[in-house]
């Protein structure tokens, strides 16, 4: 007697990943959501501070300038304030997107891994020890600070050899050896504390249009720099011998990368001082949205890190108005939570 063939079990149904055109479609509808939020939070944060400020005045006093009281605050403070956060935060995002990318480190970002540390001591030096005053001539003593940090925290972690943890932990070592270094300029010279002591928290309250146009030039070159890169760092994301085989130029597209996380994280550093977290915790919400794809990643990037940026310097000015609470420390205080969760992660901590 023949015995009955079991029917096999039901397999699991299997939910099929949209075709490449539905899913970029979605990314780019995505994308135009974030600009228009981007839009929401730079109009909040002019008409937003000590004084709250009507948004037609706001678009009157940009519009229509009649120099008034009201319209020298928006066109002379807030405006610029609001496009130094935008340019800003670009400029930390897409370096934190560009340094996991190049690194397979999804713990690194400019603040962790030493960079704004190593600006922002070079620039405390340049002006207690220089006498440099002027934000152009201690920009390029930024950029020098981060690329050194850059290359050391680099090989202390390993080199190639690096793991997420070995250059997390160089980078915490020497952010914390150098912002002693800070600190103990500061107590043994008044006259730099006193012009450094918003500075050294990360404040965009010293933004003024001379100071956006000091900075935009490096900050521009550096995210065109940055977004071209984004096809050859997918390749590097499948391996150094996957990526020689797609025709990718390694040691160029390293060469080119840490040049843009050079002139983003300098300039950054140099107009607001050390800002961290930005750069971890954006590009990691940007992946959930996006996937792996670095040219959207980038773009996303480049898009919600002012978002972030805007909203937590709206938010220090709002907690202790009259006064106000830095933007550097409302972004700490937010990004430390962050931090720890990941470290926290087994499935990412061992990447």
């Amino acid at each position: 007697m023949v015995s009955p063939v079991k029917s096999a079990a039901p397999a699991e149904a299997v939910v099929p990943e949209p075709p490449p055109r539905r899913r970029n479609a979605t990314r780019a509808a995505g994308l135009v959501a974030a600009l228009g939020v981007l839009l929401l939070v730079m109009a909040a944060s002019v008409a937003i501070g000590a004084k709250a400020i009507p948004l037609d005045q706001v678009w009157h006093g940009i519009a229509h300038y009649a120099g008034t009281d009201t319209d020298v605050v928006i066109k002379d403070v807030r405006l610029p304030r609001t496009l130094l956060g935008v340019l800003v935060g670009i400029g930390l995002g897409l370096a934190g997107a560009v340094m996991q990318a190049l690194t397979r480190n999804p713990l690194a970002e400019p603040g962790i891994l030493g960079v704004n540390a190593g600006a922002s001591a070079a620039v405390v030096s340049a002006i207690s020890l220089l006498g440099v005053t002027s934000l152009t001539g201690y920009v390029w003593f930024a950029f020098l600070g981060a690329a050194i940090v850059s290359v050391l925290v680099y090989s202390l972690g390993g080199s190639r050899s690096a793991t997420p943890v070995r250059l997390a932990l160089a980078g915490t070592a020497i952010t914390a050896a150098l912002y002693g270094y800070v600190q103990a300029v500061q107590l043994l010279d008044t006259a730099a504390l006193d012009k450094m002591r918003f500075w050294t928290v990360g404040s965009l309250a010293s933004a003024n249009v001379t100071v956006l146009k000091q900075v935009a030039p490096f900050l521009v070159v550096g995210a065109l720099l940055a977004l071209i890169l984004g096809r050859p760092l997918n390749a590097i994301a499948l391996g150094d011998d996957t990526a020689r085989a797609l025709g990718a130029r390694l040691n160029r597209t390293r060469i080119l990368a840490m040049v843009a996380i050079t002139l983003l994280c300098g300039a950054a550093t140099a107009a607001c001082g050390p800002i961290a977290f930005v750069g971890l915790m954006v590009p990691h919400l940007v992946r959930a949205i996006t996937g792996p794809d670095m040219r959207w990643t980038l773009a996303y990037a480049a898009v919600l890190s002012p978002v972030l940026l805007l909203t937590a310097d709206i938010i220090g000015r709002i907690v202790t108005r009259p006064g106000e609470l830095q933007v550097g420390v409302v972004t700490t205080l937010i990004g430390g939570p962050v931090f720890i969760y990941l470290v926290r992660r087994r499935r990412m901590a061992q990447l």
